[in-house]
């Protein structure tokens, strides 16, 4: 995974001792794996949310977020997915980067220090400038909304 001439340059730097920096985990992947940085394991129990830290934070370039999304391997065996998907870091924000893990399983989930988490995807923002007008052009859709296509 070496240095590509479409890759950002993000700064990090390690809060708590134990953290581990996030990394890619194959040649191709979008999204780097993100570790939680704990004192003690926490057990999340069926329903349960939690917050949990990374022990990292980040200097993006401007222009630039991190999106912070789910493990699918999380999800697909256990039922713990991200509360809040996809979480965005902001270019400007410097704090810790922590992840609000949910259990939709049945059975208690722990989770210890050093454990992939979910994925850290960093992706071009765009901005826009608001138009008002009065009215907006007609389409075939028009404003059907949830549904309204119907359900299979």
């Amino acid at each position: 995974m070496g240095n590509m001439d479409n890759d950002v340059v993000v700064k990090i730097s390690r809060l708590r001792p134990s953290a581990r920096l996030p990394r890619y985990m194959s040649a191709a992947a979008a999204g780097m794996d993100l570790h939680v940085a704990l004192e003690n394991e926490v057990v999340l129990a069926g329903g349960e949310r939690v917050m949990v830290p990374t022990g990292i934070a980040i200097a993006l370039p401007s222009g630039y977020e991190a999106q912070v999304r789910p493990r699918s391997g999380l999800a697909a065996k256990y039922g713990v997915t991200l509360l809040n998907t996809p979480g965005t870091i902001d270019a400007d924000y410097r704090g810790e980067i922590s992840v609000i893990l949910i259990n939709h399983g049945s059975h208690d989930f722990v989770i210890k220090d050093g454990d992939r988490i979910a994925q850290m995807i960093i992706a071009p923002v765009s901005r826009c400038q608001l138009q008002p007008v009065d009215s907006l052009d007609e389409t075939e859709r028009g404003s059907g909304g949830f549904g309204h296509t119907g359900v299979s």
